[in-house]
């Protein structure tokens, strides 16, 4: 195998691990607003949906994990719940987001777009 077949085969590794770790977000999202809406457990249906939501995204962020370094990789998944759970919680659940809200979760935004461009081989040579 050529060198650089091994490394297409690197690249396109690492974005599938990418992909994994959005759809670990996305489960994350799912994740946070089921625990909201199971009120502490109690309401069946919103509970069983927290769960297969839990399961997923530790399954998809375990396996991007395999090529995204734990740090980076947890600091975006984290990234995307806590938007994503702020958004769609403002959306679906009528939680109200503050202007200093919004102004830190573009911060937390922010810094997951420099962490995936901190991870880009074009940068690290």
């Amino acid at each position: 195998m050529s060198a650089t077949t091994e490394q297409n085969e690197t690249t396109e590794g690492h974005g599938k691990a990418w992909i994994m770790l959005l759809l670990a977000g996305l489960f994350e999202i799912g994740y946070a607003l089921s625990v909201g809406g199971s009120q502490a457990f109690t309401v069946l249906t919103w509970s069983i949906s927290a769960v297969i939501f839990f399961l997923l995204t530790l399954y998809f962020l375990s396996v991007a994990l395999k090529q995204i370094d734990v740090g980076i990789g947890y600091a975006v998944w984290a990234g995307i719940g806590a938007i994503g759970a702020a958004v769609f919680g403002s959306i679906l659940l009528d939680q109200p987001v503050t202007l200093y809200q919004g102004v830190w979760l573009a911060v937390i935004i922010a810094g997951v777009v420099w962490l995936k461009l901190a991870d880009s081989k074009q940068l690290n040579g």
